[in-house]
């Protein structure tokens, strides 16, 4: 790291992290040789992970050792003033997809009538895209599923797309629901996505514990309602409960099943709310973060605090 930042000679330094010696080894050459030092925090006050008091004094050293912040959303930012950092060194670039070829490639997706079969999906399902492990709440959405009324599973599946610890489990629990298809099509490639997002009902995102979760930001630009938790990092900027989907709490499969159903028994309702997902999609394009860490640097260069 030193070597590198010597060959460089950077005039500002943007950090991804605290977890690792090479970022306090940036951040000492900053110091040293007077370059402002930023940060990128995903993190957020309601990361289920722990840690231990002499990790948590170190992260507070580091944090407070920077000259500007960048974050994702509002969560991240409240994360960060929760340490005493001020609002004004705090700059927003929101994580984003590439909206456009998302919304396009749903937009194609719903003016082929065969694809549903083609696909092999149900003619009317809840999906979920993730990895199958536990602090991602598949086993919950599983649980909340065969908790629905059986004239609503008749009619409505259930598509989990991804792979991971949980695969066999959650298809040998999927089989004892006796009424209600399950449909595992495996990992899905990012061309592949717009096709099962445009399909479906909504997007149920049950994590326990994320960052954020960049598949809601696909979700939503594909005009999709969103069920989820509201531990979420993107959920504060994302996710309005009532607008364009519901929150819930996490772990809690008997309010995840009452909040899937009453979104599916208003079709009104959820197409007003797959509507506002477009609009807030919107804000949340490569060239709205690329705009935020302009901002951050720009009001970071030629800073020599040290």
């Amino acid at each position: 790291m030193r070597a590198a930042l010597r060959a460089h000679n950077p005039e500002i330094v943007l950090a991804g992290g605290y977890n690792y010696l090479a970022m306090w080894l940036a951040q000492r050459w900053a110091c040293q040789h007077r370059v402002p030092f930023l940060l990128w925090s995903e993190s957020n006050i309601l990361d289920a992970r722990r840690n231990y008091r002499w990790v948590e004094a170190a992260k507070r050293k580091f944090i407070h050792s920077c000259q500007g912040y960048v974050v994702p959303g509002g969560s991240a930012a409240n994360y960060l003033t929760s340490f005493g950092v001020a609002t004004d060194q705090i700059f927003i670039a929101p994580n984003a997809v590439d909206v456009e070829r998302f919304a396009a490639g749903a937009a194609e997706a719903r003016r082929d009538p065969a694809l549903r079969q083609r696909l092999g999906l149900p003619r009317r399902f809840l999906l979920y895209v993730g990895r199958f492990a536990p602090a991602k709440g598949a086993l919950d959405l599983l649980n909340a599923f065969a908790r629905l009324p059986d004239a609503i599973r008749r009619n409505v599946g259930l598509v989990m797309a991804g792979d991971g610890e949980q695969f066999e489990e959650l298809v040998r629990r999927s089989r004892e629901i006796h009424s209600g298809e399950v449909v595992f099509p495996g990992f899905l490639q990012r061309d592949d996505l717009p096709a099962f997002y445009a399909l479906a009902e909504a997007l149920i995102f049950p994590t326990h514990s994320d960052p954020w979760g960049l598949v809601v930001n696909e979700a939503i630009a594909c005009g999709l309602p969103v069920i989820a938790t509201n531990v979420a990092g993107c959920v504060a900027d994302l996710v309005r409960d009532g607008e364009n989907g519901y929150l819930v709490s996490p772990g809690n499969p008997e309010a995840l099943s009452k909040a899937m159903e009453q979104l599916l028994s208003a079709p009104d309702v959820q197409g007003q709310m797959g509507r506002r997902s477009i609009e807030i999609s919107s804000r949340f394009s490569p060239k709205a973060w690329a705009e935020g860490l302009i901002r951050a640097v720009a009001a970071n260069f030629g800073d020599r605090r040290g």
